[in-house]
């Protein structure tokens, strides 16, 4: 369990930098919060500890009753996005505190968590990395997935099978990936190399633990 908050943010894409050495170093272009603490879970309360994280304002219209009442009850603006963090010591927070880049350092590692990119319906070849079949001597199986289980026994085909079916759109989290830069006045973060989903997508950033 953590002692640091995470953070929510979007992607803006992708460019390289250039390091003092001349080597192009690609990286991505993440603007971060300001996020605003909206709930303290407590074990007293909620058999856990946990802090809630409110994210990018909208209109008030926007939002149903139900969630009018939870930020309104903790005096908090209308928020689109909610996330919590497991945090082991909750009484250094307090409720309506604003998280922002300054939670962070240049050089710190980072995991990301996001939406991938849905690619569809797709093939075994591409979405589970099989070979394909032989191209000459008459074959007619090229792409096809070929046998998928047995005759009598056991009968049938097991849950699980590697098959084809609709890739990505499913959450990814890449770990360890280095803050090259922070800008604070536009609260971007500058992080070495990809992370999960396209532009414009909600990311989940958070220190990497340390064991």
């Amino acid at each position: 369990m953590s002692n640091s908050l995470g953070i929510l943010g979007k992607k803006i894409g992708m460019t390289q930098i250039f390091a003092e050495n001349g080597n192009a170093i690609p990286v991505t272009v993440v603007k971060v919060g300001p996020c605003y603490i909206t709930q303290i879970k407590s074990v007293e309360n909620n058999n856990y500890k946990s802090i809630q994280i409110g994210y990018q304002n909208i209109p008030k219209f926007k939002l149903n009753k139900p969630e009018l009442g939870h930020l309104e009850k903790h005096n908090n603006l209308c928020l689109k996005y909610l996330k919590e963090y497991p945090v082991e010591n909750i009484e250094k927070f307090t409720l309506g505190q604003v998280i922002d880049i300054n939670n962070f350092k240049e050089g710190e590692f980072v995991d990301v968590t996001s939406k991938s990119i849905g690619k569809g319906f797709a093939g075994n070849q591409k979405r589970n990395n099989f070979s394909r079949g032989p191209m000459t001597h008459g074959s007619k199986n090229h792409r096809e997935p070929g046998s998928i289980g047995q005759s009598t026994t056991p009968g049938r085909v097991f849950p699980g099978k590697r098959m084809a079916g609709r890739l990505g759109g499913t959450q990814v989290t890449i770990s360890k990936l280095k803050i090259f830069k922070i800008d604070a006045q536009e609260n971007l973060l500058i992080i070495k190399g990809s992370v999960p989903g396209k532009p414009g997508n909600l990311l989940s950033i958070k220190l990497t633990k340390r064991f």
